[in-house]
């Protein structure tokens, strides 16, 4: 599977209490069970009015599924082709 990130234009993303936070991820977590393809949500960072989203699946396709199943936002979605952190200056990796 491919790994993609997503931006989600979300205002106010940064206040959401951790209930607001849970409900999102609970919904997350069923849209998934019901895609019936192969999906993975890694983790998600939030910033105040953006939240950007790890997932793994077989193309962007899917992503955008999810999102609208899900009614999350997506505001662009890319494939990471590579990561790289500080083990990878030492040829670490």
């Amino acid at each position: 599977m491919k790994r993609f990130i997503i931006e989600r234009k979300l205002p106010g993303a940064g206040k959401m209490t951790v209930e607001e936070l849970q409900a999102i991820s609970k919904t997350s977590v069923a849209v998934i069970s019901i895609l019936g393809k192969p999906y993975t949500w890694i983790q998600s960072f939030i910033t105040n009015d953006k939240m950007y989203c790890i997932h793994e699946a077989e193309n962007e396709e899917d992503i955008r599924e999810h999102g609208k199943c899900g009614n999350f936002p997506v505001s662009t979605v890319e494939e990471i082709i590579a990561v790289i952190d500080p083990k990878t200056a030492n040829g670490l990796q």
